[in-house]
């Protein structure tokens, strides 16, 4: 690994583990005191792994404190402040190191500098995944970019507004590489159901759901499980999709969707922070 200070180097590389949808932390001088080898604004990548792949922040005893603080952030989505402080300073942080947001940190360099250290993760936009293309997937679509959401479409569409357009469900099986939270919706309307299901269900997803009723959805069962599906798997797609609301036109089924799903995410983050406090 060919580590630099240069920051267009830095920038670029960013800019190509965005495109390539893999998660990873900026970790920037913001503060120095006395003698410490790294400056203010210097920055270094960091993957989920806790593997610096460019830019420079100092010795091992700047990156173990980074690394650990970089995982975390991407774990969690939450920025944080590295304080690293010399020995003799360590008491004068005990307050600072209460709160769940600055992680303190000893620095053992022989400089006995001390160095603030902002690690802010960057994750891919959460994926809403949809297969069809009636009134009811578009009217989804529409709504969910304004959550958050990057889009992809599977289905017969000569314009979308999704980033993304796969025109068949055999066309998604590359689509799995990316390492993204992704939540998919089959809206087919008895156009090619029980393969979008199949597509689906064979894809990480962290949700997903049949717009359709329950009846129409237990029809297909056997035939998914034919096809290699699992009970288990069969047993995770929501059917019908979306919150009970009383909806009734497109729009309103698209927003129980949207909200179904927006709980989903949350339900997870917050599963995910009850974990960490333990």
């Amino acid at each position: 690994m060919n580590i630099t200070t240069d920051i267009h180097s830095t920038n670029a590389v960013a800019d190509r583990l965005r495109a390539e949808g893999t998660p990873f932390a900026v970790a920037t001088v913001v503060r120095t005191l006395a003698s410490t080898a790294a400056k203010p604004g210097m920055k270094a990548l960091v993957l989920e792994n806790g593997e610096f792949v460019d830019g420079w922040l100092g010795g091992g005893c700047v990156t173990a404190a980074v690394k650990k603080a970089a995982i975390k952030a991407i774990e969690t989505g939450d920025a944080t402040l590295v304080c690293l402080r010399p020995e003799e300073l360590m008491a004068d942080m005990q307050n600072a190191a209460e709160d769940s947001q600055i992680h303190v940190a000893r620095n053992g360099c022989p400089s006995k500098g001390s160095m603030d250290i902002f690690v802010e993760p960057v994750k891919p936009q959460p994926e809403l995944l949809v297969c069809g293309s009636g009134p009811v997937a578009l009217a989804l679509l529409r709504i969910a970019r304004s959550f958050g959401f990057s889009l992809a479409q599977c289905g017969s569409i000569e314009n979308t507004i999704a980033d993304k357009h796969y025109p068949t469900p055999e066309d998604m099986a590359g689509a799995n590489s990316l390492k993204i939270d992704r939540y998919a919706v089959i809206a087919t309307q008895g156009n090619g159901d029980v393969a979008a299901l199949n597509a689906m269900l064979n894809m990480d997803t962290n949700y997903i759901a049949f717009v359709g009723s329950r009846r129409k959805f237990s029809s297909y069962e056997d035939k998914l499980r034919a096809a290699g599906v699992s009970d288990k798997d069969i047993a995770s797609v929501r059917s019908p999709a979306g919150l009970h609301i009383n909806a009734v036109t497109p729009d309103e089924i698209a927003l129980s969707i949207m909200a179904e799903i927006i709980q989903t995410r949350r339900a997870t983050g917050q599963q995910r922070e009850s974990h960490d406090k333990k």
